[in-house]
């Protein structure tokens, strides 16, 4: 049996983003990430993806360039191949992201 805090974080601003594998079975897998300001280059999983945003505040840019704010407790379901970037992170406090992939 493994045991984790969701909210037990490194010392922090961090260089890069941390992700750590929390579980996988299968098609599925249970990230948790966390950010302090970075952003990301394009993204165009074959994956669909729910993110949680657990703490912070970001901002996830689509394709067209609209962008989609999110504050702590926002979810969404990021379908397949819906290529998109996080375009800011706050670091104060840190983003912690609980994110599920699947085929």
């Amino acid at each position: 049996m493994k045991f984790e805090n969701l909210f037990a974080l490194p010392p922090l601003p961090l260089e890069e983003e941390l992700i750590t594998s929390l579980a996988q079975s299968g098609e599925v897998r249970i990230e948790r990430i966390v950010s302090t300001g970075q952003a990301t280059d394009w993204y165009d999983q074959a994956e669909q993806e729910f993110v949680a945003l657990l703490q912070g505040n970001a901002r996830l840019q689509w394709e067209d360039g609209s962008e989609t704010p999110l504050s702590k407790g926002d979810t969404m379901l990021i379908p397949a191949h819906k290529r998109h970037r996080v375009s800011y992170t706050s670091n104060e406090p840190a983003c912690i992201w609980l994110c599920v992939f699947w085929g």
